[in-house]
């Protein structure tokens, strides 16, 4: 990950939040220069265009995901414990609002108004995620932890779409608890009658 300065570091933040409130054009360098109390020619100093601060904030964010997905794996080994707790970190984050919506997915709904650079660092999210997921289906299925009614990547994009949807629902109610009643069922259709998960 590349080492940025404790100001770059402040202005990536705040950009991330701002994005998720209004998307990438819902925000400026004045806004954010209000927020952290510094120069737009602070923000020019670090990010010299707006491009380069959100393609440099959406790769930072893909090298957290890849970082917190390793650590899922480390600590939950089964297949069906990995994606319960993938969609229960984000039904945590829904719930308290400490990040209500994914980044990237928020940025894909716009990549027509897109910078290039930053579209195709979104799109590669999209497919490491997709792989993750699939992964995890295909060794479930090989243990008999899910029934997959297609092939594992087909799966992966549903359930990747039904968590992205999930939490544009939420958003859309203003209901956080309307997230996990999108992707419990979901979970649930993966596990075969009688399958070792169906109690858990």
């Amino acid at each position: 990950m590349t080492n940025l300065s404790s100001t770059a570091d402040d202005i990536l933040r705040c950009a991330r939040s701002l994005i998720i409130a209004g998307g990438y054009n819902g925000f400026s360098y004045a806004d954010i220069a209000e927020v952290i109390g510094i120069r737009k020619a602070s923000i020019h100093h670090h990010f010299p265009t707006k491009s380069d601060l959100v393609r440099t904030l959406v790769s930072r964010y893909r090298d957290e995901a890849a970082e917190g997905i390793a650590a899922l794996e480390r600590e939950v080994t089964d297949p069906l414990g990995q994606l319960r707790a993938y969609a229960g970190y984000w039904e945590a984050c829904i719930a308290d609002a400490t990040a209500p919506f994914c980044v990237c997915a928020l940025l894909a709904s716009q990549i027509p108004v897109l910078p290039e650079p930053i579209a195709l660092e979104v799109r590669a999210h999209f497919r490491a995620l997709s792989a993750w997921l699939a992964s995890v289906l295909e060794r479930g299925a090989r243990q008999g932890t899910f029934r997959l009614t297609g092939e594992a990547k087909a799966e992966a994009e549903v359930f990747m779409a039904s968590v992205h949807g999930g939490m544009l629902s939420a958003r859309a109610y203003g209901d956080p608890r309307i997230f996990g009643a999108i992707i419990r069922p979901m979970l649930e259709r993966l596990i075969p009658a009688g399958g070792p998960g169906e109690t858990a």
